[in-house]
Protein backbone atom coordinates (compact mmCIF):
# COMPACT_ATOMS: atom_id res chain seq x y z
CA UNK A 1 0.00 0.00 0.00
CA UNK A 2 2.92 2.31 0.81
CA UNK A 3 4.33 1.90 -2.71
CA UNK A 4 0.98 2.48 -4.45
CA UNK A 5 0.10 5.50 -2.30
CA UNK A 6 3.50 7.05 -3.01
CA UNK A 7 2.94 6.64 -6.77
CA UNK A 8 -0.52 8.21 -6.57
CA UNK A 9 0.87 11.13 -4.55
CA UNK A 10 3.56 11.75 -7.17
CA UNK A 11 0.98 11.63 -9.95
CA UNK A 12 -1.10 14.27 -8.17
CA UNK A 13 1.95 16.49 -7.72
CA UNK A 14 2.68 16.93 -11.44
CA UNK A 15 0.75 18.14 -14.47
CA UNK A 16 3.37 16.91 -16.95
CA UNK A 17 2.18 13.94 -18.99
CA UNK A 18 5.63 12.45 -19.55
CA UNK A 19 6.36 12.66 -15.84
CA UNK A 20 3.11 10.84 -15.04
CA UNK A 21 3.97 8.14 -17.55
CA UNK A 22 7.40 7.66 -15.95
CA UNK A 23 5.90 7.43 -12.45
CA UNK A 24 3.35 4.80 -13.46
CA UNK A 25 5.87 2.90 -15.58
CA UNK A 26 8.23 2.71 -12.61
CA UNK A 27 5.40 1.39 -10.44
CA UNK A 28 4.40 -1.32 -12.92
CA UNK A 29 8.04 -2.33 -13.30
CA UNK A 30 8.79 -2.67 -9.57
CA UNK A 31 5.56 -3.43 -7.65
CA UNK A 32 4.74 -6.99 -6.61
CA UNK A 33 2.64 -9.03 -9.03
CA UNK A 34 -0.61 -9.09 -7.04
CA UNK A 35 -0.47 -5.35 -6.38
CA UNK A 36 0.13 -4.59 -10.07
CA UNK A 37 -2.99 -6.40 -11.24
CA UNK A 38 -5.10 -4.54 -8.67
CA UNK A 39 -3.53 -1.20 -9.61
CA UNK A 40 -4.29 -1.88 -13.27
CA UNK A 41 -7.85 -2.81 -12.39
CA UNK A 42 -8.36 0.42 -10.43
CA UNK A 43 -6.86 2.59 -13.18
CA UNK A 44 -9.07 0.99 -15.85
CA UNK A 45 -12.36 1.27 -13.96
CA UNK A 46 -12.56 -2.23 -12.48
CA UNK A 47 -13.01 -1.12 -8.90
CA UNK A 48 -15.09 -3.17 -6.44
CA UNK A 49 -18.48 -2.17 -5.15
CA UNK A 50 -18.40 0.61 -2.53
CA UNK A 51 -18.12 -1.22 0.83
CA UNK A 52 -19.39 1.58 3.10
CA UNK A 53 -22.05 4.27 2.65
CA UNK A 54 -20.47 7.70 2.23
CA UNK A 55 -22.96 9.13 4.73
CA UNK A 56 -21.41 6.89 7.41
CA UNK A 57 -17.88 7.79 6.35
CA UNK A 58 -18.68 11.48 6.73
CA UNK A 59 -20.03 10.94 10.26
CA UNK A 60 -17.02 8.84 11.30
CA UNK A 61 -14.57 11.35 9.80
CA UNK A 62 -16.20 14.27 11.65
CA UNK A 63 -16.06 12.24 14.86
CA UNK A 64 -12.35 11.43 14.42
CA UNK A 65 -11.59 15.06 13.49
CA UNK A 66 -13.61 16.22 16.54
CA UNK A 67 -15.59 18.77 14.58
CA UNK A 68 -19.37 19.26 14.16
CA UNK A 69 -21.02 17.74 11.11
CA UNK A 70 -21.88 21.13 9.62
CA UNK A 71 -18.21 22.16 9.67
CA UNK A 72 -17.24 18.89 8.00
CA UNK A 73 -19.83 19.48 5.26
CA UNK A 74 -18.56 23.03 4.68
CA UNK A 75 -14.99 21.72 4.49
CA UNK A 76 -16.07 18.97 2.10
CA UNK A 77 -17.62 21.52 -0.24
CA UNK A 78 -14.51 23.69 -0.24
CA UNK A 79 -12.27 20.68 -0.87
CA UNK A 80 -14.59 19.24 -3.50
CA UNK A 81 -13.35 15.69 -2.92
CA UNK A 82 -14.63 13.54 -0.06
CA UNK A 83 -11.54 11.32 0.10
CA UNK A 84 -9.20 14.30 0.28
CA UNK A 85 -11.37 16.14 2.78
CA UNK A 86 -11.39 13.18 5.18
CA UNK A 87 -7.64 12.71 4.82
CA UNK A 88 -6.88 16.37 5.52
CA UNK A 89 -9.16 16.68 8.55
CA UNK A 90 -7.60 13.82 10.49
CA UNK A 91 -5.70 15.50 13.36
CA UNK A 92 -2.86 12.94 13.31
CA UNK A 93 -0.52 11.31 10.83
CA UNK A 94 0.17 7.60 11.27
CA UNK A 95 3.52 6.08 10.50
CA UNK A 96 2.49 3.76 7.65
CA UNK A 97 0.93 0.35 7.05
CA UNK A 98 2.72 -2.87 6.17
CA UNK A 99 -0.24 -4.38 4.29
CA UNK A 100 0.01 -4.57 0.51
CA UNK A 101 -2.56 -3.06 -1.84
CA UNK A 102 -3.97 -6.45 -2.82
CA UNK A 103 -4.42 -7.40 0.85
CA UNK A 104 -6.47 -4.28 1.56
CA UNK A 105 -8.52 -4.68 -1.64
CA UNK A 106 -9.44 -8.24 -0.66
CA UNK A 107 -10.44 -7.04 2.81
CA UNK A 108 -12.63 -4.31 1.34
CA UNK A 109 -14.51 -6.91 -0.70
CA UNK A 110 -15.31 -8.80 2.49
CA UNK A 111 -16.21 -5.59 4.33
CA UNK A 112 -19.54 -5.32 2.47
CA UNK A 113 -20.84 -8.31 4.48
CA UNK A 114 -20.11 -6.83 7.92
CA UNK A 115 -22.31 -4.76 10.24
CA UNK A 116 -21.92 -0.97 10.38
CA UNK A 117 -20.27 -1.30 13.80
CA UNK A 118 -17.60 -3.67 12.49
CA UNK A 119 -17.11 -1.51 9.40
CA UNK A 120 -16.53 1.49 11.66
CA UNK A 121 -13.87 -0.39 13.67
CA UNK A 122 -12.10 -1.51 10.49
CA UNK A 123 -12.06 1.93 8.84
CA UNK A 124 -10.98 3.80 11.96
CA UNK A 125 -8.19 1.28 12.57
CA UNK A 126 -6.64 2.04 9.19
CA UNK A 127 -7.23 5.78 9.48
CA UNK A 128 -5.15 5.77 12.66
CA UNK A 129 -2.35 3.60 11.23
CA UNK A 130 -1.93 5.29 7.84
CA UNK A 131 -0.02 8.41 6.88
CA UNK A 132 -1.83 11.10 4.89
CA UNK A 133 -0.79 9.79 1.46
CA UNK A 134 -2.02 6.29 2.26
CA UNK A 135 -5.15 7.60 3.95
CA UNK A 136 -6.12 9.58 0.83
CA UNK A 137 -5.82 6.47 -1.39
CA UNK A 138 -7.61 4.33 1.20
CA UNK A 139 -10.45 6.86 1.26
CA UNK A 140 -10.64 6.80 -2.53
CA UNK A 141 -11.06 3.04 -2.37
CA UNK A 142 -13.72 3.34 0.33
CA UNK A 143 -15.80 5.89 -1.58
CA UNK A 144 -15.80 3.74 -4.72
CA UNK A 145 -14.83 6.56 -7.05
CA UNK A 146 -11.18 6.02 -7.91
CA UNK A 147 -10.80 9.05 -10.18
CA UNK A 148 -7.32 10.60 -10.02
CA UNK A 149 -7.04 12.18 -13.47
CA UNK A 150 -5.31 9.21 -15.14
CA UNK A 151 -6.90 8.19 -18.44
CA UNK A 152 -6.79 4.71 -19.93
CA UNK A 153 -4.62 6.12 -22.72
CA UNK A 154 -2.03 7.35 -20.22
CA UNK A 155 -2.14 4.02 -18.38
CA UNK A 156 -1.47 2.20 -21.66
CA UNK A 157 1.47 4.47 -22.46
CA UNK A 158 2.88 3.75 -19.01
CA UNK A 159 2.48 0.00 -19.48
CA UNK A 160 4.14 0.27 -22.88
CA UNK A 161 7.15 1.95 -21.31
CA UNK A 162 7.30 -0.59 -18.47
CA UNK A 163 6.85 -3.73 -20.56
CA UNK A 164 8.06 -2.86 -24.07
CA UNK A 165 4.74 -4.10 -25.51
CA UNK A 166 3.00 -1.77 -27.98
CA UNK A 167 0.01 0.05 -26.49
CA UNK A 168 -2.30 -1.19 -29.27
CA UNK A 169 -1.60 -4.76 -28.19
CA UNK A 170 -1.92 -3.85 -24.52
CA UNK A 171 -5.28 -2.19 -25.16
CA UNK A 172 -6.57 -5.43 -26.63
CA UNK A 173 -5.19 -7.49 -23.74
CA UNK A 174 -6.78 -5.43 -20.96
CA UNK A 175 -10.27 -5.48 -22.50
CA UNK A 176 -12.81 -8.15 -21.65
CA UNK A 177 -14.31 -9.39 -18.41
CA UNK A 178 -11.16 -10.12 -16.41
CA UNK A 179 -11.03 -9.37 -12.69
CA UNK A 180 -7.97 -9.09 -10.38
CA UNK A 181 -8.98 -12.20 -8.45
CA UNK A 182 -9.18 -14.47 -11.53
CA UNK A 183 -6.00 -13.55 -13.41
CA UNK A 184 -2.43 -12.41 -12.85
CA UNK A 185 -0.52 -9.46 -14.25
CA UNK A 186 1.85 -11.86 -16.00
CA UNK A 187 -0.94 -13.82 -17.70
CA UNK A 188 -2.92 -10.72 -18.67
CA UNK A 189 -0.08 -8.62 -20.06
CA UNK A 190 2.60 -11.01 -21.27
CA UNK A 191 0.56 -13.85 -22.75
CA UNK A 192 0.72 -13.33 -26.51
CA UNK A 193 -2.71 -12.98 -28.10
CA UNK A 194 -3.17 -13.92 -31.74
CA UNK A 195 -5.54 -10.98 -32.16
CA UNK A 196 -2.91 -8.37 -31.23
CA UNK A 197 -1.74 -7.71 -34.78
CA UNK A 198 -5.17 -8.26 -36.33
CA UNK A 199 -6.79 -5.60 -34.15
CA UNK A 200 -4.03 -2.99 -34.51
CA UNK A 201 -5.59 0.43 -35.38
CA UNK A 202 -4.14 3.43 -37.23
CA UNK A 203 -3.56 6.93 -35.79
CA UNK A 204 -6.47 9.28 -36.50
CA UNK A 205 -6.28 12.41 -38.64
CA UNK A 206 -8.08 15.29 -36.87
CA UNK A 207 -9.60 18.35 -38.52
CA UNK A 208 -8.55 21.85 -37.48
CA UNK A 209 -11.23 24.39 -36.45
CA UNK A 210 -12.00 27.09 -39.01
CA UNK A 211 -13.92 30.30 -38.34
CA UNK A 212 -14.28 31.81 -41.81
CA UNK A 213 -14.15 29.33 -44.72
CA UNK A 214 -14.87 32.09 -47.24
CA UNK A 215 -11.51 33.79 -46.55
CA UNK A 216 -9.39 30.82 -45.42
CA UNK A 217 -10.20 28.56 -48.37
CA UNK A 218 -9.40 29.26 -52.02
CA UNK A 219 -10.89 27.71 -55.17
CA UNK A 220 -14.02 26.07 -53.81
CA UNK A 221 -13.96 23.37 -56.49
CA UNK A 222 -10.82 21.92 -54.86
CA UNK A 223 -12.71 21.12 -51.67
CA UNK A 224 -15.38 18.68 -50.61
CA UNK A 225 -17.63 18.84 -47.57
CA UNK A 226 -19.65 16.47 -45.43
CA UNK A 227 -21.53 16.69 -42.17
CA UNK A 228 -19.56 16.54 -38.93
CA UNK A 229 -21.46 13.87 -37.05
CA UNK A 230 -22.04 14.08 -33.30
CA UNK A 231 -21.08 10.62 -32.09
CA UNK A 232 -17.94 8.66 -31.21
CA UNK A 233 -15.03 8.69 -33.65
CA UNK A 234 -14.10 5.10 -34.38
CA UNK A 235 -12.25 2.61 -36.54
CA UNK A 236 -13.93 -0.47 -37.92
CA UNK A 237 -11.21 -3.10 -38.44
CA UNK A 238 -11.85 -6.30 -40.40
CA UNK A 239 -8.93 -8.67 -40.84
CA UNK A 240 -8.81 -12.45 -41.22
CA UNK A 241 -12.60 -12.53 -40.83
CA UNK A 242 -12.38 -10.96 -37.37
CA UNK A 243 -14.00 -7.64 -36.52
CA UNK A 244 -12.69 -5.04 -34.06
CA UNK A 245 -13.99 -1.59 -33.14
CA UNK A 246 -11.70 1.09 -31.68
CA UNK A 247 -12.62 4.49 -30.30
CA UNK A 248 -10.54 7.63 -30.72
CA UNK A 249 -9.63 7.32 -27.05
CA UNK A 250 -7.61 4.17 -27.88
CA UNK A 251 -10.21 1.89 -26.35
CA UNK A 252 -11.28 -1.39 -27.87
CA UNK A 253 -15.08 -1.18 -27.74
CA UNK A 254 -16.06 -4.15 -29.91
CA UNK A 255 -18.17 -5.75 -27.16
CA UNK A 256 -20.19 -2.56 -26.65
CA UNK A 257 -21.53 -2.61 -30.23
CA UNK A 258 -22.45 -6.22 -31.12
CA UNK A 259 -24.66 -5.13 -34.05
CA UNK A 260 -21.51 -4.57 -36.12
CA UNK A 261 -20.98 -8.34 -36.13
CA UNK A 262 -23.46 -8.40 -39.03
CA UNK A 263 -20.63 -7.03 -41.19
CA UNK A 264 -18.55 -10.18 -40.80
CA UNK A 265 -18.28 -11.88 -44.21
CA UNK A 266 -19.85 -8.80 -45.81
CA UNK A 267 -16.73 -6.60 -45.80
CA UNK A 268 -13.66 -7.19 -48.00
CA UNK A 269 -10.71 -8.79 -46.20
CA UNK A 270 -8.85 -6.82 -45.11
CA UNK A 271 -10.11 -3.29 -44.61
CA UNK A 272 -10.04 -0.60 -41.94
CA UNK A 273 -12.68 2.14 -42.03
CA UNK A 274 -12.70 5.56 -40.35
CA UNK A 275 -16.00 7.02 -39.24
CA UNK A 276 -18.46 7.87 -36.50
CA UNK A 277 -20.54 5.59 -34.28
CA UNK A 278 -24.02 7.12 -34.16
CA UNK A 279 -27.41 6.27 -32.67
CA UNK A 280 -29.74 5.35 -35.52
CA UNK A 281 -33.35 4.21 -35.29
CA UNK A 282 -36.29 4.18 -37.69
CA UNK A 283 -34.18 5.74 -40.43
CA UNK A 284 -33.21 8.75 -38.32
CA UNK A 285 -29.95 9.78 -36.65
CA UNK A 286 -30.40 10.16 -32.91
CA UNK A 287 -28.72 12.43 -30.38
CA UNK A 288 -25.48 11.98 -28.47
CA UNK A 289 -27.56 11.67 -25.28
CA UNK A 290 -29.11 8.49 -26.67
CA UNK A 291 -25.68 7.14 -27.59
CA UNK A 292 -24.46 7.70 -24.03
CA UNK A 293 -26.89 5.05 -22.82
CA UNK A 294 -24.83 2.50 -24.74
CA UNK A 295 -21.41 3.55 -23.47
CA UNK A 296 -19.28 2.00 -20.76
CA UNK A 297 -21.33 -1.17 -20.43
CA UNK A 298 -19.57 -4.50 -19.94
CA UNK A 299 -22.63 -6.28 -21.30
CA UNK A 300 -25.16 -4.82 -23.72
CA UNK A 301 -28.62 -6.36 -23.38
CA UNK A 302 -30.88 -7.25 -26.29
CA UNK A 303 -33.38 -4.68 -25.01
CA UNK A 304 -30.71 -1.94 -24.99
CA UNK A 305 -29.77 -2.78 -28.59
CA UNK A 306 -33.42 -2.62 -29.64
CA UNK A 307 -34.05 0.70 -27.87
CA UNK A 308 -30.78 2.42 -28.85
CA UNK A 309 -29.38 0.82 -32.01
CA UNK A 310 -26.25 2.28 -33.59
CA UNK A 311 -24.62 2.47 -37.01
CA UNK A 312 -21.16 3.25 -38.33
CA UNK A 313 -21.14 6.33 -40.57
CA UNK A 314 -17.99 5.82 -42.67
CA UNK A 315 -16.10 8.76 -44.17
CA UNK A 316 -12.61 7.46 -44.91
CA UNK A 317 -10.51 4.32 -45.30
CA UNK A 318 -7.10 3.41 -43.85
CA UNK A 319 -6.52 0.00 -45.34
CA UNK A 320 -7.92 -1.98 -48.28
CA UNK A 321 -7.03 -5.53 -49.29
CA UNK A 322 -4.07 -5.52 -46.88
CA UNK A 323 -2.65 -2.33 -48.41
CA UNK A 324 -2.08 0.93 -46.52
CA UNK A 325 -4.39 3.37 -48.33
CA UNK A 326 -3.48 6.55 -46.45
CA UNK A 327 -1.24 7.98 -49.17
CA UNK A 328 -3.95 7.78 -51.82
CA UNK A 329 -5.83 11.00 -52.63
CA UNK A 330 -9.06 11.65 -50.74
CA UNK A 331 -11.15 11.30 -53.91
CA UNK A 332 -9.79 7.79 -54.57
CA UNK A 333 -10.17 6.75 -50.94
CA UNK A 334 -13.76 7.96 -50.91
CA UNK A 335 -14.61 6.15 -54.17
CA UNK A 336 -13.30 2.86 -52.79
CA UNK A 337 -15.06 3.45 -49.47
CA UNK A 338 -18.37 4.14 -51.19
CA UNK A 339 -18.16 0.86 -53.12
CA UNK A 340 -17.34 -1.08 -49.95
CA UNK A 341 -20.29 0.37 -48.05
CA UNK A 342 -22.73 -0.21 -50.92
CA UNK A 343 -21.56 -3.80 -51.38
CA UNK A 344 -22.44 -4.73 -47.80
CA UNK A 345 -26.07 -3.64 -48.30
CA UNK A 346 -26.52 -3.25 -44.54
CA UNK A 347 -27.66 0.35 -44.18
CA UNK A 348 -28.96 -0.27 -40.69
CA UNK A 349 -25.37 -0.68 -39.40
CA UNK A 350 -23.07 0.81 -42.08
CA UNK A 351 -23.59 3.96 -44.15
CA UNK A 352 -21.45 6.22 -46.31
CA UNK A 353 -21.08 9.84 -45.19
CA UNK A 354 -22.25 11.62 -48.33
CA UNK A 355 -20.31 14.50 -49.90
CA UNK A 356 -21.93 17.94 -49.93
CA UNK A 357 -21.65 20.37 -52.80
CA UNK A 358 -20.00 23.76 -52.09
CA UNK A 359 -19.60 26.36 -54.82
CA UNK A 360 -19.76 29.69 -52.98
CA UNK A 361 -19.21 31.12 -49.50
CA UNK A 362 -22.99 31.25 -49.04
CA UNK A 363 -23.10 27.46 -49.35
CA UNK A 364 -21.28 27.12 -46.03
CA UNK A 365 -23.94 29.01 -44.10
CA UNK A 366 -26.72 27.05 -45.78
CA UNK A 367 -25.06 23.74 -44.91
CA UNK A 368 -24.17 24.94 -41.43
CA UNK A 369 -27.85 25.63 -40.70
CA UNK A 370 -28.93 22.37 -42.32
CA UNK A 371 -26.56 20.38 -40.10
CA UNK A 372 -28.92 20.76 -37.15
CA UNK A 373 -31.75 19.06 -39.03
CA UNK A 374 -29.48 16.17 -39.97
CA UNK A 375 -28.40 15.48 -36.38
CA UNK A 376 -24.88 16.76 -37.08
CA UNK A 377 -22.82 19.30 -35.15
CA UNK A 378 -21.33 21.10 -38.13
CA UNK A 379 -19.45 20.68 -41.42
CA UNK A 380 -16.18 18.92 -42.31
CA UNK A 381 -14.21 20.51 -45.17
CA UNK A 382 -11.46 18.47 -46.88
CA UNK A 383 -9.14 19.10 -49.81
CA UNK A 384 -9.84 16.63 -52.60
CA UNK A 385 -6.14 15.79 -53.04
CA UNK A 386 -5.38 15.38 -49.34
CA UNK A 387 -3.63 12.31 -47.99
CA UNK A 388 -4.59 10.75 -44.67
CA UNK A 389 -2.20 12.29 -42.16
CA UNK A 390 -1.76 11.86 -38.42
CA UNK A 391 -2.88 14.10 -35.54
CA UNK A 392 -4.39 17.59 -35.77
CA UNK A 393 -2.81 19.63 -38.59
CA UNK A 394 -3.71 22.81 -40.41
CA UNK A 395 -4.21 22.93 -44.15
CA UNK A 396 -6.21 20.08 -45.64
CA UNK A 397 -8.93 19.11 -43.15
CA UNK A 398 -11.10 21.69 -41.41
CA UNK A 399 -14.19 21.62 -39.21
CA UNK A 400 -16.83 24.30 -39.21
CA UNK A 401 -19.20 23.96 -36.26
CA UNK A 402 -22.87 24.86 -36.38
CA UNK A 403 -23.84 27.94 -34.44
CA UNK A 404 -24.84 27.07 -30.87
CA UNK A 405 -28.35 27.65 -29.64
CA UNK A 406 -28.74 30.33 -26.99
CA UNK A 407 -31.41 31.66 -24.65
CA UNK A 408 -31.42 34.40 -22.02
CA UNK A 409 -31.76 32.84 -18.56
CA UNK A 410 -32.02 33.96 -14.95
CA UNK A 411 -29.45 33.11 -12.26
CA UNK A 412 -31.32 31.34 -9.44
CA UNK A 413 -28.81 29.25 -7.43
CA UNK A 414 -25.06 29.26 -6.88
CA UNK A 415 -22.31 27.16 -5.32
CA UNK A 416 -18.64 27.83 -4.68
CA UNK A 417 -16.18 26.81 -7.35
CA UNK A 418 -13.09 24.63 -7.02
CA UNK A 419 -9.36 25.21 -7.08
CA UNK A 420 -8.46 28.89 -7.34
CA UNK A 421 -12.19 29.76 -7.31
CA UNK A 422 -12.97 27.85 -4.13
CA UNK A 423 -13.80 31.07 -2.27
CA UNK A 424 -16.06 32.45 -5.01
CA UNK A 425 -19.57 31.45 -6.02
CA UNK A 426 -18.94 30.46 -9.64
CA UNK A 427 -21.11 27.35 -10.22
CA UNK A 428 -24.50 28.61 -11.29
CA UNK A 429 -27.98 27.26 -11.92
CA UNK A 430 -30.09 29.06 -14.53
CA UNK A 431 -33.82 29.20 -15.16
CA UNK A 432 -36.36 30.13 -17.82
CA UNK A 433 -39.79 31.61 -17.22
CA UNK A 434 -42.84 29.34 -17.20
CA UNK A 435 -46.35 30.34 -18.34
CA UNK A 436 -46.96 32.15 -15.03
CA UNK A 437 -43.72 34.07 -15.33
CA UNK A 438 -42.00 32.03 -12.61
CA UNK A 439 -38.39 30.80 -13.05
CA UNK A 440 -37.90 27.05 -13.58
CA UNK A 441 -34.40 25.57 -13.55
CA UNK A 442 -32.96 24.33 -16.83
CA UNK A 443 -29.16 24.26 -16.74
CA UNK A 444 -25.95 24.60 -14.75
CA UNK A 445 -22.90 26.45 -16.03
CA UNK A 446 -19.60 27.63 -14.59
CA UNK A 447 -17.62 29.03 -17.51
CA UNK A 448 -17.77 31.99 -19.85
CA UNK A 449 -17.22 35.01 -17.58
CA UNK A 450 -14.01 36.93 -16.95
CA UNK A 451 -12.38 36.90 -13.50
CA UNK A 452 -13.69 40.40 -12.88
CA UNK A 453 -17.25 39.42 -13.84
CA UNK A 454 -17.09 36.36 -11.57
CA UNK A 455 -16.11 38.63 -8.69
CA UNK A 456 -19.01 40.99 -9.47
CA UNK A 457 -21.52 38.14 -9.56
CA UNK A 458 -20.03 36.69 -6.37
CA UNK A 459 -20.56 40.01 -4.62
CA UNK A 460 -24.19 40.06 -5.80
CA UNK A 461 -24.76 36.53 -4.52
CA UNK A 462 -23.37 37.28 -1.07
CA UNK A 463 -25.59 40.35 -0.74
CA UNK A 464 -28.72 38.82 -2.27
CA UNK A 465 -28.87 35.24 -1.04
CA UNK A 466 -32.39 34.49 0.14
CA UNK A 467 -32.02 30.86 1.25
CA UNK A 468 -29.42 28.21 1.97
CA UNK A 469 -29.44 24.49 1.18
CA UNK A 470 -26.15 23.10 2.47
CA UNK A 471 -23.48 24.58 0.16
CA UNK A 472 -26.12 25.95 -2.25
CA UNK A 473 -27.37 29.53 -2.10
CA UNK A 474 -30.65 30.61 -3.60
CA UNK A 475 -30.43 34.20 -4.86
CA UNK A 476 -32.87 36.87 -5.92
CA UNK A 477 -33.95 36.19 -9.50
CA UNK A 478 -32.53 39.41 -10.97
CA UNK A 479 -29.42 38.70 -13.08
CA UNK A 480 -29.84 37.57 -16.69
CA UNK A 481 -27.23 35.75 -18.78
CA UNK A 482 -27.19 34.47 -22.33
CA UNK A 483 -26.56 30.73 -22.13
CA UNK A 484 -25.22 28.93 -25.21
CA UNK A 485 -25.73 25.17 -25.66
CA UNK A 486 -25.48 22.41 -28.26
CA UNK A 487 -28.35 20.07 -27.56
CA UNK A 488 -31.54 19.55 -25.56
CA UNK A 489 -32.88 16.39 -24.02
CA UNK A 490 -35.75 15.57 -21.72
CA UNK A 491 -34.60 15.06 -18.15
CA UNK A 492 -36.06 14.74 -14.68
CA UNK A 493 -33.02 16.40 -13.12
CA UNK A 494 -34.44 19.91 -13.57
CA UNK A 495 -37.91 21.20 -12.77
CA UNK A 496 -38.32 22.22 -16.39
CA UNK A 497 -38.13 18.61 -17.54
CA UNK A 498 -35.21 19.41 -19.87
CA UNK A 499 -31.41 19.42 -19.73
CA UNK A 500 -28.87 21.08 -22.03
CA UNK A 501 -25.65 19.72 -23.49
CA UNK A 502 -22.49 21.82 -23.06
CA UNK A 503 -24.21 24.83 -21.48
CA UNK A 504 -21.89 27.82 -20.98
CA UNK A 505 -22.28 31.52 -20.33
CA UNK A 506 -22.06 33.48 -23.59
CA UNK A 507 -22.44 36.92 -21.98
CA UNK A 508 -23.93 38.82 -19.06
CA UNK A 509 -27.12 40.57 -20.18
CA UNK A 510 -26.81 43.65 -17.97
CA UNK A 511 -29.29 45.37 -20.28
CA UNK A 512 -32.09 42.92 -19.59
CA UNK A 513 -34.40 42.65 -16.54
CA UNK A 514 -35.49 39.21 -15.34
CA UNK A 515 -39.05 39.66 -16.63
CA UNK A 516 -37.64 39.80 -20.17
CA UNK A 517 -35.74 36.51 -19.94
CA UNK A 518 -36.66 33.78 -22.40
CA UNK A 519 -39.42 31.31 -21.66
CA UNK A 520 -39.56 27.57 -21.19
CA UNK A 521 -41.88 27.48 -24.19
CA UNK A 522 -39.05 28.85 -26.36
CA UNK A 523 -36.83 25.95 -25.26
CA UNK A 524 -39.61 23.47 -26.01
CA UNK A 525 -39.95 24.86 -29.51
CA UNK A 526 -36.23 24.41 -30.19
CA UNK A 527 -36.44 20.84 -28.87
CA UNK A 528 -39.47 20.07 -31.04
CA UNK A 529 -37.89 21.57 -34.16
CA UNK A 530 -34.44 19.99 -33.93
CA UNK A 531 -34.41 17.08 -31.48
CA UNK A 532 -37.80 15.36 -31.35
Amino acid sequence: MRHFASAIHQLRETAKTNKKISILAEYFATANERDKIWALALLTGRRPKRPVKTSLLRLWAAEIAEIPNWLFEESYHITGDLAECMALLMPFDGESVSENLHHIMEELKELTQLSDELKSEYVKKYWQKMNRKERFVFNKLLTGGFRIGISQSLTLRSLEKATGIKRESLAHRITGNWEPHNTTFEDLIFSKDSNDDLSKPYPFYLAYPIENPATDLAEFNQWTAEFKWDGIRGQLIYRDKKLFVWSRGEELVTDQFPEFEKLIDRLPVSCVLDGEILPFKDGKTGTFNELQKRLGRKKVSKKMIEEYPVLFKAYDIFEYKQEDFRQEKLTKRRDVLHKIVESTDLKEVLQFSESLDIQTSDDFEILRNRARYEGAEGIMIKHKDSRYEQGRKRGNWWKFKAKPFSLDMILTYAMRGHGRRANLFTDYTFALLDKEGMPVTVAKAYSGLSDLEFKEVNSFIRKNAIDKFGPVRQVKAELVFEIAFENIRKSGRHKSGYALRFPRIARWRRDKPAVEADTLEALKQIHKKYFS
